[in-house]
């Protein structure tokens, strides 16, 4: 919890309140393995942490491992990022936990239907049954 504090200090999400509180929104309806994945899950992706400086740290693989996956590469594709994550377990819980936090009113702008139709469409591909479904 202190990590993610501390890597987020300063940050705030659109709609102004301090950006922490989104991972630990998601950290509070998980177990505890998923709970350590879910206050990390932007760490990588928007601060200045590496996935050799986390393992450096005594993370475990198996969350290293949905933290890389969880780390949008912006040269991938944004649906097919989202099918990669679809094959890990814990990584598919995060993310899902993500999008439908990051698609409450309150922390999209408001009029941002194209940021909720792309949310809208990752969650339709995370929760269907064919890992292989476009949606």
């Amino acid at each position: 919890m202190r990590l993610s504090y501390l890597a987020h200090h300063g940050q705030v999400d659109k709609g102004g309140c301090p950006y922490v509180f989104h991972p630990f929104h998601l950290a509070e309806q998980m177990d505890s393995e998923e709970a350590v994945a879910a206050l990390l899950h932007d760490v990588v992706e928007d601060t200045d942490y590496t996935l050799e400086e986390l393992r450096s740290q005594g993370f475990p693989d198996r969350g290293l491992k949905a933290l890389a996956l969880l780390t949008h590469d912006k040269e991938v594709p944004y649906l097919e990022y989202v099918r990669q994550i679809k094959a890990d377990p814990l990584a598919r819980q995060v993310k899902l936990a993500d999008l439908l936090h990051n698609s409450e009113p309150t922390r999209l702008d408001e009029a941002d239907p194209k940021r909720l139709e792309k949310y809208r469409q990752a969650i339709e591909l995370l929760e269907a049954e064919d890992p292989s479904a476009p949606f």
